[in-house]
């Protein structure tokens, strides 16, 4: 199974709304992705599950990592670039076998008029550096609060126009 990222812990983030939209829109097409919200990850992860530990929380999340082939990661913008806790995250996670040669989608979000486009800019080289492949369509959705409507649901025609077209491409890649 690939596996959609929400990558903020903030409790009512957008990022796992934006996360819970593309599953769902991936499942319209056929397409079975899990859910993976970084608020489901040990409290004490830094402690429990950095440099070489593993607790058995993090353990679970590890198997749907490593199964995973593609990614899509929705990123939150935090002070100009993505959250500490999606690198803690990446830290915490096995390499090689958890992003190495696997296929990523990227998607910033932010409540200011970028979208993240640096956060996102940023995550690339981190993708980059573990020999990911980055699928050259990046959404940047600015201003989110007003993207979503009262079902928490996309509804801007711009932005689920390039949504479906970054769905479409990261199902074919």
């Amino acid at each position: 199974m690939n596996l959609i990222i929400s990558g903020t812990n903030r409790v009512g983030s957008h990022s796992l709304k934006v996360a819970s939209y593309y599953q769902q829109e991936l499942s319209r097409k056929g397409e079975e992705w899990g859910l993976l919200s970084l608020g489901d990850l040990p409290e004490n992860i830094i402690v429990s599950d950095l440099y070489n530990n593993r607790s058995e929380a993090f353990s679970v999340i590890q198997e749907q990592v490593s199964a995973a082939k593609k990614f899509i990661f929705i990123i939150p913008e935090y002070n100009g670039s993505y959250p500490g806790v999606l690198k803690v995250f990446i830290d915490a996670c096995t390499f090689p076998v958890s992003f190495f040669n696997k296929k990523v989608a990227l998607v910033g979000v932010s409540s200011g008029k970028y979208g993240n486009i640096r956060g996102v800019d940023h995550f690339t080289g981190v993708c980059n550096y573990l020999r990911m492949h980055v699928l050259p369509l990046k959404i940047h959705i600015p201003h989110i609060q007003s993207e979503l409507n009262e079902d928490q649901q996309l509804f801007q025609s711009t932005t689920v126009k390039f949504v479906q077209e970054q769905i479409h491409e990261i199902i074919q890649f």
